[in-house]
């Protein structure tokens, strides 16, 4: 592990010391700064040559100026010599543009993958992508990770009664179905319509929920708008007050305050990205440090990821 150093930049550097502190390593030393026509300058302040070195760096808000912090941490270790140069990004932007829905589109993941590629990563670690297919946007190697063990571990240990999975939409069905055999509970479908980006309507349950519990699982989430909908609907429809799962929390607007609902009882994420809601008693934030520090061991001294979901992957 002597080779082996791990740099934060400015998007979670909280997550960054807890998974040195896992590894027993200190967190790398690094300046980043903004000039005053907004330009993002890196500078190292240790040797890299012939170093594994991770950096970790979610694009989150703001996306585009993490994005490009990043970016320029790549050259700056790529020119320093470093021997390999991992991307730790628990938090995967754009991931949501990963298909063209209408003419004239991007394909934005697609195009920060090709960015990241070209720049220098020569592998990325990441959580719960938005969808699997991203993966194959890279020409390198691409580490999966799931919080979804996370999740079932906490929620087993709040003792659910009468639990019910509900996938907000169709996309989410298979992860919905996968919680709910692990916790021995039926799943239930809420069918939608989107009739403006960030917007949505249910016009649908498939599954039984009155007088259950539902456990709403998501990989992320937004504005809150969505949640909102569905915890509503299910209210609606006879369900107790709901949880609400999810990897990510991007919480945007006013998204935090949307989700202090009466009819919510907890909003459990993880930290891949940083929480500003302290005054709230109904976050529950599962820390993901164990598992990267667990995978950085691996990739750097041998073994297979796929041991580090000793659950999910059943």
């Amino acid at each position: 592990m002597n080779n082996i150093k791990i740099f934060s930049g400015s998007s979670n550097p909280d997550l960054a010391q807890k998974v040195c502190e896992h590894l027993d390593l200190p967190l790398g030393k690094i300046a980043i700064s903004s000039q005053q026509s907004g330009e993002i300058h890196v500078s190292y302040e240790e040797t890299l040559r012939n170093c594994d070195v991770f950096l970790v760096q979610s694009l989150s808000h703001p996306v585009n100026e993490h994005l490009v912090e990043l970016l320029v941490m790549l050259d700056a270790a790529k020119r320093a010599s470093a021997r390999s140069i991992n991307v730790v990004m628990p938090y995967y932007g754009y991931a949501r543009q990963e298909r063209k829905s209408a003419p004239r589109e991007p394909i934005s993941a697609k195009m920060v993958a090709d960015v990241l590629t070209t720049v220098g990563a020569d592998r990325i670690i990441t959580v719960d992508l938005h969808a699997d297919p991203i993966q194959g946007f890279f020409k390198i190697t691409v580490d999966h990770l799931s919080a979804l063990d996370l999740i079932i571990q906490y929620l087993r240990k709040k003792g659910i009664q009468n639990p019910v999975v509900v996938s907000p939409d169709a996309g989410r069905a298979t992860i919905a179905e996968k919680l709910a055999g692990l916790l021995d509970c039926p799943f239930a479908i809420m069918i939608k319509n989107r009739p403006a980006h960030n917007q949505s309507e249910i016009t649908h349950i498939i599954g039984e929920v009155e007088g259950m519990t539902p456990i709403i699982i998501e990989d992320l989430i937004d504005t809150g708008s969505t949640i909102v909908n569905v915890v509503e609907a299910l209210n609606k429809r006879g369900a107790h007050d709901a949880y609400i799962c999810a990897t990510h929390g991007l919480f945007s607007a006013n998204a935090i305050e949307k989700l202090d609902h009466p009819h919510i009882q907890e909003v459990v994420i993880t930290d891949t990205i940083t929480l500003d809601a302290k005054n709230s008693d109904k976050f529950v934030v599962l820390s993901i440090s164990e598992m990267l520090g667990s995978a950085i061991k691996i990739i750097t001294k041998g073994g297979s990821i796929a041991t580090l979901f000793t659950t999910s992957s059943k």
